[in-house]
This record gives structure tokens, sequence and C-alpha cells, in this order.
């Protein structure tokens, strides 16, 4: 049976040796006295809830799901789900990164990042329901009314209430200016909404006794297309004038998705028909609202790949230590056994690495980028702030497509690595890889992803924010690049950021011309982007590991390894990628529609 161990080993040498996070929050006045003992408590508290809490609910909340009871509209979460999160709410977990005024710890996004990562590893479908909570609290927070703030995010924050987006219709998936439903302006200033919405994660459940969803829709005068698209709050239950929970609101659960994956998370379709919602920011302004949401989303999405990547490896690797089959063609490896341990074998060993790689640079990617909103949001120089918020808008699409498309690779490999055994459902495996293709698809599929990074992030500026993580990367390359113990990182890093700079400009001069070139270019340049973005902190920590791999502690030799397996064996896909990138549009649109 599957099993799961928070890596927290891997986590602190991401934070206190790579990224040096206690440096960087004392220039934060408001995390100056988060310090790494703090940091690590929290860590290994977290580590023991996912393990011990979370994660034995995964597989029997697979196999249960989630029941719908039509006649009261209500929706009931596998067994166990709700005292796991009343353990979550009563242990103080939802309010870790929240403002301590609304009843939060305070403590910065990344050390959240952090222990998010952990629970997605141990469930992934029960830790959608207090992820969406947060996305609700910091969309509130940036743009939610002073009324809305008051009454609304100390519940968000103390994990008493949940959250959810609404923003899908069954003829609108990406286009949400196609969306249909209606907001009818109250005389009170509330509004009344009419719609439907389909795939809403945690709509109905009962795990919290308020749901907060926050709802797309049109008003009366709402120009067409997504300029007019209003936000609204709609609360499962209205408030009391006292805060006690009022009547019931009629927004209700049609059905819940039957799907392929996260069976535990009551995926469904909402129905509003009149209910009452409070408008969140400006009249025909909800997706600049929305966004909020949807970009913590993304980012929580990539995390859900990188846990399901790592619990992944952790059973492939347990299980190919145990199994054996064959011998090692370079010969007997365990005398005493009749066969050896299949980690003997090199393919195995390359799925296993693979794995491993894609885990351990997906850490790295997301922990960065998590220090990187600590300091958009709370540096107190504009310039260090504006940088910041550069480097998260570029990288927001590279973390979601990459980190997901890497974990549908690396659950793959492993379930591979236990052959027949993988396709039982006992083992646990093939559960992580049904949960890992959704995360490809939601929140902007991995396709609007990469339009997003190549369209709007990179081409809509001519390149500004990318050419600022290059002279990064540049002045990385610069002071080690005479450094010969370096040179087998340093010389890929260097070869695939000037292939980068190459490539995109490549791409702009064609779209000028044509713009099917960026759509026809963008997934394969997201990719490749996303290998630069690794070979960059895996020459980092590889440097790190060279300088300690005489220390006595096998970890560094561990991790130094593994770069180099990545830099031989993933690095090199960007040559086919870049083929691809180059290619054009000519051979995917000349084929008339009708010749399919």
């Amino acid at each position: 049976m599957p099993q799961y161990i928070a890596p927290l080993r891997d986590m602190q040498f991401v934070l206190h040796e790579l990224l040096n996070v206690e440096e960087t929050l004392k220039t934060l006045p408001k995390y100056a006295e988060t310090d790494r003992a703090l940091i690590d408590q929290v860590l290994e508290e977290g580590g023991k809830f996912a393990s011990e809490v979370v994660f034995p609910l995964n597989h029997s909340g697979d196999q249960e799901g989630c029941h719908h009871d039509k006649a009261t509209k209500s929706v009931t979460t596998p067994k166990g789900y709700k005292e796991a999160y009343q353990q979550y709410v009563e242990a103080g977990w939802p309010s870790l990164a929240c403002e301590p005024d609304l009843g939060g710890q305070g403590l910065p996004v990344v050390v959240n990042n952090s222990f998010y990562e952990m629970i997605n590893s141990a469930n992934q479908a029960w830790t959608m329901y207090p992820g969406l909570s947060h996305g609700a609290y910091e969309c509130l927070h940036a743009h939610g009314t002073p009324e809305q703030k008051e009454k609304y995010l100390p519940k968000l924050v103390s994990g008493e209430w949940t959250g959810t987006m609404c923003l899908t219709e069954a003829h609108c998936g990406t286009d949400l200016g196609l969306l249909r439903s209606k907001a009818l302006p109250q005389p009170d200033g509330t509004y009344k909404i009419t719609g439907s919405k389909i795939f809403i994660s945690a709509g109905e459940h009962d795990m919290a006794e308020n749901i907060l969803h926050l709802v797309l829709a049109r008003l009366p005068d709402a120009p067409e297309g997504s300029k007019g698209i209003s936000l609204f709050l709609v609360p499962k239950f209205l408030s009391n004038a006292d805060g006690s929970l009022g009547q019931r609101n009629p927004i209700f659960v049609g059905a819940i998705e039957e799907k392929m994956g996260i069976h535990g998370n009551a995926t469904c379709q909402m129905n509003l028909d009149g209910a009452v919602g409070t408008l969140i920011g400006a009249p025909n302004k909800g997706l600049n609202a929305m966004f909020v949401f949807m970009n913590f989303a993304r980012l929580g999405v990539g995390m859900q790949g990188l846990g399901l990547t790592e619990i992944a490896y952790q059973n492939a690797l347990l299980y190919a230590k145990d199994r054996i089959q064959m011998r090692s063609l370079s010969g007997i490896k365990a005398p005493d056994q009749p066969a050896d341990p299949i980690i003997v074998h090199p393919d195995v060993r390359r799925m296993l690495l693979t794995a491993k790689a894609y885990a351990e640079g997906a850490r790295a990617f997301c922990s960065y980028v998590a220090l990187q909103i600590d300091k958009e949001l709370n540096h107190p120089d504009e310039q260090v702030r504006n940088d910041a918020a550069d480097q998260v808008a570029l990288l927001t699409p590279v973390i979601k497509a990459f980190l997901t498309d890497n974990a549908w690779i690396a659950t793959s490999e492993c379930l591979q690595v236990y052959g027949g055994h993988g396709y039982i459902a006992e083992w646990g495996m093939e559960q992580y890889v049904r949960d890992a293709r959704i995360n490809m698809i939601y929140e902007g599929t991995n396709t609007i992803q990469s339009l997003d990074l190549l369209g709007r992030k990179i081409l809509m500026d001519n390149g500004a924010k990318l050419k600022k993580f290059g002279a990064q990367v540049q002045a990385f390359i610069e002071d080690n690049g005479t450094d010969e113990a370096l040179s087998e990182f340093i010389t890929p890093l260097a070869d695939i950021g000037d292939k980068v700079t190459k490539l995109t400009m490549e791409i702009g001069m064609k779209a000028f011309q044509n713009q099917d070139e960026i759509g026809a270019a963008a997934v394969p340049y997201l990719r490749v982007v996303g290998h630069l973005v690794y070979a960059y902190l895996f020459a980092q920590m590889a440097k790190i590991a060279l300088e300690k791999q005489d220390s006595g502690d096998k970890f560094y030799l561990s991790k130094l390894a593994t770069a180099r397996f990545y830099f031989a064996r993933l690095l090199p896909e960007t040559a086919m990628l870049i083929r691809q990138a180059r290619s054009g549009a000519a051979n995917l649109m000349a084929l008339d529609a009708d010749l399919f």
C-alpha cells in the first residue's frame, strides 16, 4: 500500500540553502521576525498533519467519492473528510498566511506554499476544499468592499466557511466572454443572480457550515464579451445582522460530475435561481478582480502537479527497491535473492530519476516564485516590488503548465515502474495518474497558459519581463563561468539561455506577418522556457552540492547526481521542442478542415 513522508530535508535545502529565505524575509518588515526555527517547526508539523491525517483518506476517498442527495440538494464527502477538515481548522492551518488583524498567523507565502505541497501530495482531492477557500480570501482581500471584508474574511481565515470560484458555463469554458449568467440590481444594493455553472470544484459539501461562491455574471446593461463581466459574492446561506446564518440562498447543486480522477472532491453543476449576491469590485470589471483568484489557483495547480510527482516518486522508489525481477545486466547484485531488485535496471532508474528531478526542480521553482510574491506584496522598495511582480507574472503560466505536464510524465513513468501492479487500484499509483491528468486542463488549459506566456507576458512587452529574468541568469553564468567544476552545468545553461533569446525573436518576427505563428509555437515554447528555469535552478543547486559533497551528508551526493541526470537526460528535450516551435504554422493550418 502507498505511503507518504514529507520531504523535509529537500524543502529545508531549497528554503535555507538555495533561496536563503530568512535573509530575504528580514528585508520585509512584515516578516522580519520569521526565522529558520519557526519555518522548520511549521514544516515539521505540517508534514505530520499531511501524512497522519490527510493521506490515510486518499485511497478510500477516491474509492468512495462524493454523494449527491437530489431530494435535499446536499453533498456528502467521503468518510473522514469532514473530521480531517475539523482537525485542520482546530490546528489553525487555514490562517497560516492570512493577515493577523483578521485572525491570521501572518506567515509568508513561501511557508504556506511548502505546507500546501505536502497536503497536495497527501490528498489532492481533499486539499482542494481549503485551497479554493484561500483563493477566495485573496480575491476578497484585494477587491472586496469594507463591509464584505468585515463580514466574510474572518470566517474564511478561521476556516469556518469555505469558498469557490464559479466561472465556467456549459457553452463556454476558456472564453468567459460568452457567459450568460445574469445579475439584476435590487433596491437594497444587492443583486439577484440567475444562471448555471459547471465544473465547480467543492461547489457543495458537508465540511463547513457555509460556502462563499465567487460568481461571474452580467449586469443588464453590460457590454458584450469579456468587458461586460462582473464578479459577485453569493453565499450558500445569507447572514443575519448579528452574523449568524440566515436563510438558504437559492444556489443549489444540480449534479456531481462523474469524472476520471479527484473523486473525493465534489465537482458540481451549480444552478442559481435569483440567488442574492453583492458586487465585488467595479461593475463590468469582474475579470480584473477574479484574476487574483485565478492566478492564485494557477500557482496552486502547479503545486498539485508537484505534490503528485513527489508522492508517485516516493512510492515507485520503495517498490523498485523491494520488487525482484531478473538479474542485473552487469552481474548479480543480490546473491541471496532469486532475482535482483528492479532498481538495478538502467531504465527503471531512468523512470525514477525523471520523477525525482521533476519533483526537485518543481519544489525549487515553486518556492522561488512564492518568495517573489512575498517581495511583490511587502518589500519597502517600489522597484523591488515591481521587479518581483514582473517575475511572478512571467512565471505563473510556466508553473501551471510545465509542472502539470511534468507530473503527467512522472506519474506515468512511476506507474510503469510497478509494471502490471501499477494498473491495479490497490497499489494506489493509478490514482495519481488519473488525478494528475485534470491539472493540465483546469484553471486554464496548458495551451492557454502557453498563449498567455508567449503572447501576453513576452511579446506584448517586447520581451521586457523575459529579459529581466535572462539578466539574472546571465549574471549567475558570468559569476561562475570560470569554475571548471561547474562547467558541466554552466555551459548548457548558457546555451539554452541563448537559444530562448533567439527563438523568442524569431517567433516575434513571424507573428508580425501571421498571428497564428504564436499559437503554433506556444506550447513547445513554454516547455523550453520551463527548462530554462529548471536549468538555472539546478545549476545553482549543483553549485551548493559540489561545495558540500565531501561533508559526509549523502544528501548532497544525491542532489548532484540528480542535477547531472537532469542536464544529461531531460534538458536535451529542448532541441526537439525548438525545432517544433520553429516549424511554423503552415504544417498545422494548411489542411482544410473538411480534409481531416
